[in-house]
């Protein structure tokens, strides 16, 4: 078994701080965050210019005894009933460098 795991939470525009103070509220060090743009019916016209729904990809390495405690609570403050309509999932991380222990 893997002891660290990536969760990948991808949530509205403007709702990464939400995600990354619950991940820290239950035991994660820090993550990065992305920008990105939905792509399944978020094409908005707006004066004849389309318009994509714009996304925040939040990518956070956890400890793998913490990964359910923060999914659980990512899910409560920006997950898909939230205005942040969160989507999130793990991976298992093989092998990592540069992590603090």
């Amino acid at each position: 078994m893997a002891d660290f795991d990536l969760v990948i939470t991808i949530v509205n525009r403007g709702h990464a701080d939400t995600v990354m103070e619950a991940a820290r509220s239950k035991g994660a060090k820090g993550g990065t965050i992305l920008n990105g743009r939905g792509t399944v019916g978020e094409v908005e016209k707006f004066f004849n210019i389309s318009l994509q729904a714009e996304k925040e990809i939040v990518m956070i390495v956890v400890r793998h005894d913490l990964r359910h405690a923060i999914m659980e609570e990512i899910t409560l403050k920006a997950g898909i009933r939230t205005p942040g309509q969160g989507v999130l999932f793990s991976l298992p991380v093989e092998e990592a460098i540069g992590l603090a222990k």
